[in-house]
């Protein structure tokens, strides 16, 4: 009767084979009496043909438990087939730096065997296996050793394995101690032998054995303990990769027997002393050298960064493909720059703190490529607490200061940082930077007194007559010196001439995308009364810093799959926003010193004497916000002050909070790249004396246009301003 397949692989097989012998054993019982009428000789004959027997029995039984574990084995093949799993790794853009590892239960970087240091490979040999390129997969002087290490300790702990047999119990059995799983793991062993070479089984060796929690492989062990590349390692680093890998868990240097583990280094350098791996000199320099490991096991570089940009990827591949497919994350960032705008707003921060000030955050980009260089979300992210003590971390409503928020990404008002934008605008519909208009008390609620002294009009809503930041009136100014000079009264009177919708249609354009609430802004739109994030904002500006276009802001350089092939690359195009000549107008305003100068003073943080820094603050009207953004023509930088709860801080403008971060960084950074200045506009004539700048009358501006509809029929206006802004200019030419 013939006996299917599946017969042998289960427990019937063995079953068989019990019953045959012990049917055999039982007939010979049964006739022991005869062993005692025969003659010594066959005696001895019948004894020994029982004892071959009972040979026989226990050798089928053997040979049977044999092929039942030969036909669970797992395949040797799956070590060249791809299956191991590898965490996905996100370097800064020199792909030097490793800023965090996305592992899930194993964390894990294959290397090739030319990358690792040959001292480290000699370590390994001298502490686990030093016959390894001698022996066939089992070291029979080595098991010798250790059942006699056994039988003097009396504990079966069934040591002398080679590194073959360690590698296929690290990755296709387990650790528990028993007959099956030894047998299994011989068989392995010697087939894997026979399959592949001593150096393919070495590397597979160095990329699969655990180092302890979800550290497995050299690579990940070396970037986990040291910080470093395994090619980067030292002898003494080596010598400690080599001594954990006995007992990963207990020799964790991290752990509570840190002394074990470096006496255990120790001991491996004598070992290799002994084998002639090294000198006598080079283990004596190697024995004193302190070993200096990471602070903590699972570093976390440029966090907030970080962070972004691994919701990027799971969001598109999947938490799961990230931690077992291998990939290598190349970004925009430049750690260099990164840890100096860490310690800035560390810095600023500490200073800030006397103007109830507890948080800042900056974020800084080239605006030709939309590459981020630098992005820092808080003052401190490993900060252990949050303000005040007993504040509910991981929201914008409680806390003072909340390392793990990220404050770029913060919704809030930007105070006078949208003036730019808005003259633009102006620009593009034919106003000029010459153009005249009044800086003088008005009232912009037709509804109210043109006094500018009332607070309700007669239907209960606000009147709104604005100040500028400094209370005092300049009379007939020029738009240039107006925004320069970030004066509010003419901003608004700006923003009326270009129409609320079309103003936040604009902004749109510049990838503004949070005012959606259009109904709910009015003319103090201009000055801060919608809520933007750094990041859109400092975006928006980088229209101005590229010449009027815009490359997105991105993170990502390109990402490469465990074999070395992208799978996607950065290629954002420019997309063209506003023209060239309204650009180089803007930037020409912004950078200039002496325009601001008389609000400014001549020598404020916005100044650069060797650079051509154009810069923005913004100021909200409680003092809970203060921003600078800036830019040259191949760097633009964002800083944010404000406390997480959006609390009120001292009444300082955004160039007490944030000019002093926002310089400091700036002056540094800008020596890293290529001096390089704006291109020059053109000058513009309109032939009309108000825009170009002439006043022939002390009017409003809208005497020279449609008083009651600045926009034709563009846009019409819901009410006329012209009786209010005519009023406030005349008072003033009164003295009134």
């Amino acid at each position: 009767m013939s006996l299917p397949r599946s017969f042998f692989r289960g427990r019937g097989f063995i079953i068989l084979i019990s019953d045959i012998i012990h049917d055999m054993m039982r007939n010979m019982v049964s006739r022991k009496h005869n062993l005692f009428v025969f003659s010594n000789k066959q005696r001895v004959f019948s004894f020994l043909k029982i004892l071959g027997i009972v040979f026989l029995g226990f050798f089928i039984l053997g040979l049977t438990l044999f092929i039942w574990y030969l036909s669970e084995l797992p395949r040797p093949e799956k070590f060249s087939e791809g299956e191991i799993p590898q965490s996905t790794k996100i370097y800064d853009n020199s792909g030097n730096v490793l800023l965090y590892e996305i592992a899930g239960e194993e964390k894990r970087t294959i290397v090739s065997l030319n990358e690792v240091p040959s001292f480290l490979i000699k370590a390994v040999l001298a502490a686990e296996d030093k016959n390894f390129y001698e022996h066939r997969g089992l070291d029979f002087k080595g098991i010798g050793r250790a059942i006699l290490t056994d039988l003097r300790i009396k504990s079966p702990l069934m040591g002398g394995s080679t590194i073959s047999q360690q590698l296929v119990r690290s990755y296709f059995l387990t650790r528990k101690k028993t007959i099956e799983r030894k047998t299994k793991e011989v068989i392995l062993a010697i087939e894997l032998e026979r399959r592949y070479s001593k150096d393919q089984i070495m590397e597979w060796y160095l990329n699969l054995i655990p180092f302890g929690g979800n550290i497995y492989g050299i690579e990940a062990a070396s970037q986990s303990f040291f910080g470093k590349h395994i090619s980067d390692i030292s002898l003494e680093e080596a010598a400690i990769l080599a001594a954990v890998i006995k007992a990963p868990s207990t020799l964790s240097p991290y752990g509570k027997n840190k002394n074990e583990l470096l006496g255990r280094k120790d001991y491996v350098l004598e070992r290799m002393e002994k084998e002639g791996f090294i000198s006598k000199e080079q283990k004596e320099i190697a024995q004193k050298e302190e070993i200096n490991f990471n602070e903590i096991l699972n570093p976390i570089k440029a966090p907030h960064f970080v962070i972004y940009v691994k919701d990027y990827l799971e969001k598109k591949y999947g938490s799961e493909f990230l931690t077992k497919k291998g990939l290598k994350v190349y970004t925009t960032l430049d750690f260099g720059l990164q840890t100096r705008a860490e310690e800035i707003i560390g810095e600023g921060v500490k200073t800030n703190k006397v103007y109830n000030a507890y948080n800042a955050s900056l974020i800084s980009v080239n605006p030709k490529t939309g590459g981020i260089l630098a992005m820092v979300g808080s003052a401190d992210w490993s900060a252990t607490s949050s303000l005040p003590e007993g504040c509910k971390t991981g929201t914008e409503k409680s806390c003072k200061f909340d390392p793990k928020v990220n404050l770029i990404l913060s919704l809030r008002q930007p105070g006078s940082a949208l003036k730019p934008f808005i003259y633009a605008l102006a620009f593009q519909k034919g106003f000029t930077p010459d153009c005249v208009i009044w800086d003088v008390k008005t009232e912009f609620n037709p509804n109210c007194n043109p006094s500018a002294e009332q607070e309700k009009d007669k239907y209960g809503n606000d009147c709104y007559h604005p100040k500028d930041y400094d209370g005092k009136y300049r009379g007939a100014i020029t738009f240039k010196n107006a925004l320069a000079q970030s004066l509010n009264i003419p901003s608004v009177k700006v923003l009326y001439l270009v129409g609320i919708n079309n103003a936040l249609d604009f902004l749109e354009k510049f990838g503004i995308t949070t005012l959606k609430e259009r109904e709910r802004y009015g003319l103090g739109l201009i000055l801060g009364n919608g809520e933007v994030t750094l990041w859109e904002l400092t975006s928006a500006y980088s229209v101005f810093a590229n010449d009027g276009e815009l490359v997105p802001f991105n993170f990502i350089v390109k990402i490469k799959d465990s074999k070395g092939k992208i799978i996607e690359e950065n290629k954002k195009t420019p997309i063209r926003i506003l023209e060239n000549q309204i650009a180089r107008q803007i930037n020409e305003i912004l950078s200039d010193n002496e325009l601001r100068a008389p609000m400014f003073g001549s020598n404020s943080s916005l100044y650069f004497p060797d650079y051509e820094v154009a810069a923005k603050t913004g100021t909200t009207q409680f003092h809970n916000n203060g921003w600078v953004v800036g830019y040259s023509p191949n760097l633009i930088t964002g800083v944010l002050v404000g406390n997480n709860d959006n609390s009120q801080m001292a009444k300082e403008p955004g160039t007490v909070l944030a000019g002093p971060i926002f310089h400091k960084f700036m002056e540094e950074t800008l020596k890293i790249f290529p001096k390089e200045n704006f291109k020059k506009s053109f000058e513009v004539l309109t032939g009309k004396s108000i825009l170009d700048g002439q006043i022939k009358e002390p009017h409003s501006i809208l005497y020279y246009l449609n008083k009651n509809n600045p926009l034709s029929e563009e846009n019409s206006q819901d009410d006329s301003q012209f009786p209010n802004w005519e009023y406030g200019v005349q008072n003033y030419i009164k003295g009134l």
